[in-house]
């Protein structure tokens, strides 16, 4: 094994660098705040979701329940979604030959970003190889090409959305989530004349709130601000047709960019953006996310594109999701569970300590078979570590049961019920 430690000019008598110390510790410092994170080993059951089996730890894999997937909607399970795929396989292959630039359009990305763009009501639509890169991208480049631009942004939103806003290198101004009065006190206070963008999310992933979109709109109108939404956990979720919360609240028009990914209720990998065909066009031209990325595999592209076909026609789904994440919430509120309030498909269970946390979440995989991921900073703030609960259409009564007594016992077993 290399050991990582330079030694410098053999002219210096500078001490050299231990990195593997400076590693090391690093690693160790996530130790000692109860916030390094441990990745499940884990094989999830075809057709049979939310059952998968778990192999570490194990002598061979123990038979779980799902409980944290952004797969809201089980669509990376369904039989349309699993046959497009396989047909694609077996027409096209499995790669796309490079990027787009160099391995051309295959046309399955086309027929997806036509779906898409009609989905948002938009004249076009573009590919990422995920949300991430999307959100990276797209804000990075508007940035870039708008010379003084000043981007607002809600102090919750996604890291990949601050990545983007700091490569892009405007300036940033952070308003209080969702508080609009405060928006408009930051976008008072800027020239004029300069361009402005107001990136937010429509839901907020670890609380489950939801953006005053119209109202954030009606900032934008005043102020000549461009509008950026993230509805990567809203896409299939809400609207008649799975368009988000912008459809839903009859507000898609008033959006410039809406960005989307292909990774949670739609069930299969990727992301995009929506918007006018110019805006499509400057991205797919300046974007280094993406012209110098290999496209998604159209095998995913085909798989995503049954997926979002379906959900347009389909709110059978939809609806049993919903009524799956009342339901829960519900039984955690009847146990005395300290359930945070959401309005939507997101029910988190706040715990306030990562160490608990990740104590809660090993005694339910090890003694229950359950699996929820803990949720711990940076991600949300420190002192606001939770469990973060995503039943979906799949998930029945009598496991929402069992889970609801499983948590019961463990708080009360780790004396965590508050005083009376």
């Amino acid at each position: 094994m290399t050991k990582l430690v330079s030694t410098g000019p053999a002219d210096s008598s500078a001490q050299g660098v231990n990195y593997d110390r400076v590693f090391h510790q690093a690693i160790d410092r996530l130790h000692a705040e109860g916030r390094y994170r441990v990745f499940i080993d884990i094989l999830r059951n075809k057709g049979n979701y939310p059952n998968a089996r778990c192999f570490a730890g194990h002598n061979g894999p123990k038979p779980i329940t799902v409980w944290c997937s952004n797969d809201y909607l089980a669509m990376g399970q369904h039989p349309k979604v699993i046959a497009a795929m396989e047909e694609a396989l077996h027409d096209v292959g499995a790669g796309s030959g490079g990027t787009r630039n160099i391995g051309g359009n295959t046309h399955y990305h086309i027929d997806l970003e036509a779906e898409l763009a009609d989905l948002h009501g938009k004249e076009g639509a573009l590919l990422f190889t995920s949300g991430y890169v999307s959100n990276e991208a797209t804000l990075a480049t508007l940035g870039k090409l708008l010379p003084g631009c000043i981007i607002f942004s809600d102090e919750l939103n996604h890291a990949s959305m601050i990545a983007g806003i700091r490569n892009s290198g405007c300036e940033k101004r952070v308003f209080r989530h969702n508080d609009v009065a405060h928006l408009e006190e930051l976008l008072a206070g800027a020239d004029p004349a300069a361009p402005k963008l107001i990136a937010f999310e429509s839901v907020y992933s670890m609380d489950g709130d939801i953006a005053p979109l119209h109202a954030i709109c009606d900032l934008a109108d005043k102020y000549n601000a461009l509008t950026y939404l993230d509805e990567v956990h809203a896409v299939g979720m809400y609207g008649a047709r799975g368009g988000g919360i912008s459809e839903r609240d009859g507000a898609a028009d008033r959006i410039t960019i809406v960005e989307g990914t292909l990774g949670k209720a739609f069930g299969v990998m990727g992301g995009y953006i929506a918007a006018e065909k110019t805006i499509i066009d400057v991205i797919r031209s300046y974007a280094p996310g993406f012209i110098f990325t290999t496209s998604l595999s159209p095998v995913l592209v085909a798989g995503a594109l049954a997926s979002v076909r379906h959900l347009k026609g389909s709110g059978e789904e939809r609806d049993a999701q919903q009524a799956a994440a009342a339901r829960l919430k519900t039984m955690f509120a009847e146990a005395d569970l300290p359930v945070m309030p959401s309005t939507t498909h997101i029910v988190p269970l706040m715990v306030g300590d990562p160490v608990k946390a990740k104590r809660i979440a090993d005694i339910l995989l090890a003694e229950y078979g359950v699996y929820v991921q803990p949720i711990n900073y940076p991600t949300v703030p420190r002192g606001t570590e939770r469990l973060r609960f995503t039943p979906g259409p799949t998930h029945d009564e009598a496991a929402m049961r069992e889970l609801t007594r499983a948590l019961a016992e463990i708080w009360d077993r780790l004396e965590m019920r508050k005083a009376a």
